[in-house]
């Protein structure tokens, strides 16, 4: 499992570091990279358009936000939904294990580690989509013999040289061979279409829409129940034999906004998430988020810890901080 660090304590904000590749032109702004690399169906899902490699063991990504969105709504009608972050930084190291180290098609990836922290004064969406770029390294390579076993890297976003946010992804690379033989028993098996707990109100967990929504209540104000429909278009983008971790991390997200209850609109501005097992389909899933320590938030915002677990089994923790839109402060 790869470690964490602070968020944002790998780089300096009002730092700008131009790309440094010899041939660098904008028509991959025009297009995206192919959907298969970054693990997606949808082509409108894709937000990369373009890399190159100015050192072997640093890149210079291209991407872009549309300005809506069916599920990464903008939050509080003013600024991008932080969640495209992590679906970005998600997106990147896909791409690089096909694109930069030869992975082939097929092989899974286990999610151990995301994070990410947000200058949330930059995510004001403007007059046209965001065009971005991102520069990622990769401090963590590990591989047996020539193959690619784990990729630990880092991002920083920007645009028009001004940094959105920052990013850190760490996982493992199984082969298909290796991965059926470790999930045999899962792969047998018809994922469970959807799970019947009624969804809590989408505005107490900060959405439009119920279908939207992937927390059902109990009768405790702290613990929800992980509610799922496959047929979901963005988080079930494609066919699995079990939960994407991306579902895990919009639980985290609506558990933070739920557990504050004050009805306003919040950015999560800084999520750290680390996944310990599988979250497999039709087995009760329980969130629970509590108040985290106020040091592991920055000043002005409110840092939460949430839990999954199954079988009695933690699945995922993430901390979450929240802040206020229109709330300001510093730059981070």
């Amino acid at each position: 499992m790869f470690t964490t660090l602070e968020p944002m304590e790998f780089i300096n904000p009002a730092a700008t570091e131009p790309c440094a590749c010899p041939a660098r032109s904008d028509d991959g702004l025009t297009t995206t990279v192919p959907r298969a690399l970054v693990h997606r169906a949808a082509v409108a899902e894709v937000f990369l358009t373009g890399m190159c490699r100015p050192a072997p063991e640093r890149f210079h990504i291209t991407a872009q936000w549309p300005r809506g969105h069916s599920f990464f709504t903008p939050i509080g009608g003013t600024h991008y939904d932080p969640m495209l972050i992590a679906e970005t930084i998600r997106q990147v190291g896909s791409y690089l294990a096909h694109e930069a180290f030869d992975v082939p098609l097929g092989h899974q990836f286990l999610l151990w580690s995301l994070e990410y922290s947000t200058v949330p004064e930059h995510l004001v969406i403007g007059s046209a989509p965001a065009e971005l770029d991102l520069t990622v390294t990769c401090p963590e390579i590990r591989r047996r013999g020539n193959r690619l076993t784990a990729l630990g890297y880092e991002v920083v976003i920007r645009q028009r040289g001004l940094v959105v946010a920052t990013g850190r992804v760490g996982y493992n690379v199984t082969s298909p061979a290796v991965y059926r033989r470790l999930r045999a028993e899962q792969l047998a098996k018809e994922p469970v279409a959807s799970l019947p707990p009624t969804p809590l109100a989408p505005a107490a967990v900060g959405r439009l829409s119920p279908f939207d929504v992937v927390l059902a209540g109990s009768s405790r104000p702290d613990l929800w129940q992980l509610r799922y429909d496959t047929r979901h278009p963005v988080l079930f983008d494609h066919t699995g034999d079990h939960l994407p971790g991306m579902v895990l991390l919009e639980a985290a997200r609506q558990a933070a906004v739920a557990l504050a209850d004050d009805g306003a609109a919040v950015l999560p501005v800084s999520v750290i998430s680390t996944y310990q097992r599988y979250a497999e389909f039709g087995s009760p899933l329980w969130i629970r988020a509590e108040p985290a320590p106020t040091e592991l938030g920055d000043a002005g915002t409110r840092p939460v810890r949430v839990t999954g677990t199954q079988d009695g089994e933690q699945v995922f923790e993430a901390f979450v901080s929240t802040e206020p839109v229109g709330a300001g402060g510093p730059p981070r």
